[in-house]
């Protein structure tokens, strides 16, 4: 395949990756809700009331407490849309896009490659742990490559939760690359990087060696052809089990990245298991897992857009 194999991939990611962009941000400001060291946009804090009751005279009172109520995905867009427009389900689309453009087209190609490479050329198949362990490698190169572009996408779709003066009012992905490098040196272009990888090779290598697997599955068995129901069958398989694998990483992904180091403070998180353990310790064991819905929601649309995109390229290209 080579060459044609990334254009191929790159392609169909990037229009996977802008036509799902809101639920990626409404997952993002999901994971991020709830951080006890940030102080959030007020329009989109919720509180809940407490009863307080006078140790003297009894007296029972309505205060407000800390804690944020929980939101699911469609409150969470209605209040975004509510507080900032509708744009804003668009912010740091620009950095999405060439996420996709450094990060899936690497992923894409180079899985390909490697699944063509490992393929037993008499019996014409590849075993399940050779997809996975392609999904592996190739899932770590693209997030190394890809890491700049993720840390900026993050940032943008995570400023709107933030007061007006506390924001970082990036204009696109360019300038919120150089503002990093300006501000914070050239390393917090790589922030979180070792788990954009470990999350990278979770999704790639569950993503695709599913979807391969899948499909497969069906065409041997003789359920459906080689059309678009098969895969969009494969797709949602796919995306759900990427979506149960990557949750948990994914979100002390975005909160390691979304940080602010301040100058001559200590940053909130030391790194990916103190991030871990404080979010556990402050909200629970299944913190882990905010976001999970629009994650699926997510997902499994981008999934399907994303493998039927591929397919529909592929038979164009096929003669070049």
């Amino acid at each position: 395949m080579g060459l044609k194999g990334f254009v191929e991939g790159g392609i169909a990611s990037i229009v996977a990756g802008a036509s799902t962009h809101p639920l990626d941000l409404i997952k993002v400001r999901m994971q991020l809700h709830g951080e006890s060291h940030v102080v959030p946009n007020p329009s989109l804090q919720v509180c809940r009331p407490a009863l307080a009751v006078g140790s003297v005279t009894g007296n029972i009172s309505i205060s407000q407490i800390s804690q944020p109520t929980r939101v699911g995905p469609i409150s969470m867009g209605v209040r975004i849309v509510q507080s900032e427009g509708m744009a804003a389900l668009f912010s740091g689309v620009s950095a999405t896009i060439l996420r996709q453009t450094l990060y899936s087209t690497t992923r894409m190609g180079l899985y390909d490659i490697l699944k063509t490479k490992w393929t037993d050329r008499e019996k014409g198949d590849l075993p399940l742990m050779r997809k996975i362990t392609a999904g592996l490698i190739a899932g770590a190169v693209g997030a190394a490559v890809g890491n700049p572009a993720d840390v900026a996408m993050v940032r943008m779709q995570a400023d709107g939760r933030l007061p007006i003066d506390q924001r970082r009012n990036y204009k696109s992905v360019v300038d919120a690359l150089g503002q990093m490098t300006k501000q914070e040196g050239i390393g917090s272009l790589w922030r979180g990087s070792g788990l954009t990888v470990n999350r990278a090779m979770i999704v790639t290598a569950s993503q695709l060696a599913t979807y391969d697997q899948v499909k497969e599955m069906i065409l041997k068995k003789g359920a459906m052809g080689d059309g678009i129901g098969t895969h969009v069958t494969a797709s949602f398989a796919a995306g759900f089990v990427a979506a149960v694998a990557s949750n948990p990483i994914d979100v002390i992904k975005t909160r390691v990245m979304n940080m602010k180091v301040e100058p001559g403070e200590a940053p909130p998180y030391k790194g990916a298991m103190d991030c871990a353990l404080k979010t556990v310790r402050a909200e629970g064991p299944m913190a882990l897992y905010k976001g999970f819905i629009p994650t699926i929601s997510r997902q499994g649309p981008f999934t399907v857009v994303l493998f039927v995109t591929l397919e529909q390229v592929r038979k164009l290209l096929k003669e070049f």
